[in-house]
């Protein structure tokens, strides 16, 4: 029986597998975990090769590859006793067994993007399911579907649909190196989003493996489960391996500008404009904005830089009509739009404009910084004498390393329910905010500095953002809105400090879905769901639990 690209066959070798009681072991030697990997993946020869330790000459190269964020790539940093990188469905079944039979904990990486590092660090005995291996990409242009392994990035599945079309698009982010497994899992971003939703609305199949180490699509593992997966964040429920996505249609033609304004070119006052029609324009534009401090004079004089970047699906004689009569303060010209097709846009965007498509196949493109980052919903305008505040603050910082993304709300993304995925941010919402420290000289020993710095700016923030709870995006994850405990069991009310600011209502909802999927919180992490204690024992309920929602 055929399941997308994967085979139930793996299924039954399984089933003696969950015969066998699941306790954890100390592991004597490393070879107990790995001799457990190769009797129950079916292939030890295969498995053998796919297995690193931190005595093999090339455990260090793999493990630090994907890692994007510098704070966490240095010799003090928690190390995996192993690194899987699994080729076949009954790799990470063996690993998820073996994981759970010796104790350790499992964190799966995609793309390593993950904001805090949750996907290749832990406090305890740990082993990384890397799925790079699994980047799988098959494209149906005449049905506008695609099936995307998880371990591919956005770059990759980007050029695939631009060998079969080039009217056929996906919404998704704009940094082509980050995997598509973390993404999907917490919604997913980009500049098609006002017109068709987050990567996850796009969602309409999946393939997974859960804690058991069942192989499931979206018809047997049930419509609360799908819909957990779809925004729900990574590392909670199950290891998704592969997802079917709905491609959207495309012009042949877009039109994209660039224009930079410093407070000196009325900056402050073109902020505050923004806010007020950004998520009012009609849903074929975008018009995202960036915040930095800039080195106006040789004498040292700062400044702000706003930066508004946009996407028009259409050609450049609409879009003047549009910008004219809607935002004519901006005063974009002729001179500032180009135009392109939409393939040629993604790599506008990711920075990588006139290069040949095949960069979005490199999966090292991006350069690693340090950085901290946390993240904002904004439902009010903020007034200019907060904005003013804003930049004296920035100006309190090293010139280029704070930085803000504001990324405009409506359209589809108002249309869409709270509750149709977890993803809750929707009605209501006039664009979400990046809070970003970056830098590249001082390293760790400068951190202190930078996080107290962004620390600082948020609590600034909190006076103009979303309150009750003060909303959050799980894919900007932020450790310090709260956390798990990394031994024992997580009450609900801990978890829900964190929990509500990404989900809100959904929280609860997510809850039951992994009481009833994972009682026992095998996928565990400093911010995964946690199974609700008081539901543990009602283990065969898992309909009635989660129906009603």
């Amino acid at each position: 029986m055929k399941m997308g690209n994967f085979t139930l066959h793996h299924h039954f070798a399984f089933l003696f597998l969950l015969a066998a009681p699941l306790v954890a072991f100390a592991i004597s030697t490393s070879d107990d975990f790995l001799q457990c990997l190769s009797l129950y993946s079916g292939n030890a020869s295969a498995i053998s090769k796919l297995v690193y330790t931190p005595v093999n000459s090339s455990y260090y190269s793999v493990l630090d590859i994907t890692i994007q964020n510098l704070r966490f790539l240095t010799p003090s940093a928690p190390k995996p006793n192993y690194i899987v990188t699994p080729l076949d469905v009954s790799h990470v079944q063996a690993s998820i067994f073996c994981s759970r039979q010796y104790g350790l904990q499992m964190r799966t990486r995609s793309g390593g993007h993950d904001y805090e590092g949750l996907s290749y660090l832990s406090e305890v005995p740990f082993v990384i399911l890397d799925m790079a291996n699994f980047r799988a990409i098959s494209v149906d242009a005449k049905d506008k579907t695609a099936w995307v392994q998880s371990g591919a990035t956005i770059g990759e599945l980007y050029y695939r649909i631009a060998e079969k079309s080039k009217t056929l698009g996906f919404p998704a982010g704009l940094c082509p190196t980050v995997g598509v497994g973390g993404h999907f899992s917490g919604g997913g971003y980009g500049t098609l989003l006002r017109k068709y939703g987050l990567a996850a609305d796009n969602v309409i199949d999946a393939q997974l493996v859960d804690a058991q180490g069942r192989l499931l699509d979206r018809e047997s593992m049930g419509e609360d489960l799908f819909w957990a997966i779809r925004g729900g964040g990574g590392g909670s429920f199950c290891v998704v391996v592969s997802w079917k996505v709905k491609l959207v249609p495309v012009p042949s033609t877009v039109t994209v500008f660039k224009i930079l304004r410093t407070l000196e070119q009325n900056a402050t006052k073109l902020v505050h404009q923004w806010q007020l029609v950004a998520s009012k324009l009609p849903d074929d534009i975008f018009i995202s904005l960036t915040l930095q401090s800039y080195n106006s004079s040789p004498d040292g004089m700062m400044t702000m830089q706003a930066i508004f970047d946009t996407l028009y699906l259409g050609g450049v004689d609409s879009l003047l009509k549009v910008t004219s009569s809607r935002f004519p303060e901006l005063n974009v010209t002729r001179l500032d739009c180009t135009e392109m097709n939409w393939i040629e846009s993604v790599l506008n965007f990711a920075g990588f404009s006139g290069e040949p498509l095949e960069v979005l196949l490199n999966r090292s493109s991006n350069t690693k910084i340090f950085f901290k980052k946390k993240s904002d919903y904004v439902k009010e305008p903020i007034p200019e004498s907060g904005l003013e505040g804003m930049w004296e603050r920035f100006f309190e910082e090293d010139q280029g390393v704070p930085m803000m993304t504001w990324v405009p709300s409506g359209g589809k993304m108002a249309e869409i329910s709270e509750s149709a995925i977890p993803f809750s941010h929707r009605a209501g919402v006039l664009y979400k905010i990046l809070h970003a420290t970056e830098w590249t000289t001082g390293g760790n020993e400068v951190a202190p500095k930078h996080v107290s710095w962004i620390r600082s700016f948020y609590g600034y923030m909190e006076q103009y953002v979303s309150k009750s709870p003060r909303e959050a995006y799980i894919n900007s994850r932020d450790l310090d809105i709260g956390m798990n405990n990394v031994i024992g069991d997580t009450s609900y009310k801990q978890a829900s400090v964190w929990g509500k600011k990404y989900f809100k209502n959904n929280f609860d909802r997510l809850v039951r879905v992994k009481t009833a999927i994972d009682p026992d919180n095998f996928f565990r992490h400093e911010q995964s769901i946690p199974p609700f204690s008081s539901l543990k024992k009602r283990k065969n309920s898992r309909v009635s639990m989660c129906s009603s929602q």
